[in-house]
């Protein structure tokens, strides 16, 4: 189950991220590295709950959190091809992927509604985390038009799938 301390952990994590990021002014491949990272998490999560969530309204939105973080994704390869931009590994992303790894192993050991209400309340706080970051990190801090245009967009998508989790997860309490 997401605790309100992991959710604290992973938030305070982003958020020091973040400062360290805003200080060095991370560069457009780490940035685009970063988001297309936090994008898989995501699709991993969905594919996850589709596996094992028989809800119908869980599977709804595991369904949409899929289609709609593979076109993002889809998207910002298209325009790191386009600009001639390798995405860059960088201790951000690396550590996106150890929390996700962690938090995808806990989630594996439940199911049924317990599965289901962990799944949406991770939903919730990825969510609130991803978008703080793209809000106060990443796109003040993306020198490319482009790449800030699509971060831009993703943050208003990302921002409709924290409310749509905000409220399942009231239905589920």
């Amino acid at each position: 189950m997401w605790t309100l301390s992991a959710t604290a952990l992973i938030a305070g994590f982003l958020l020091s991220a973040g400062i360290a990021l805003a200080a060095d002014k991370p560069s457009n491949a780490q940035i685009a590295h970063i988001a297309y990272t936090a994008g898989e998490i995501d699709i991993k999560a969905a594919q996850q709950a589709l596996e094992k969530s028989k809800t119908e309204h869980v599977r709804a939105f595991a369904n949409d959190m899929l289609r709609d973080h593979k076109a993002v994704n889809e998207k910002a390869l298209a325009l790191v091809k386009k600009l001639d931009v390798t995405p860059e590994d960088n201790d951000t992303s690396k550590a996106l992927l150890d929390q996700a790894d962690a938090k995808h192993a806990e989630l594996a050991k439940l199911s049924g509604a317990a599965f289901d209400k962990a799944y949406i309340e991770n939903e919730v706080a990825y969510h609130k985390t991803v978008n703080t970051a793209l809000k106060d990190t990443l796109i003040p801090s993306a020198s490319n038009a482009e790449l800030k245009a699509l971060l831009e967009t993703g943050l208003k998508i990302f921002q409709g799938h924290q409310q749509h989790a905000e409220h399942l997860a009231a239905k589920t309490q």
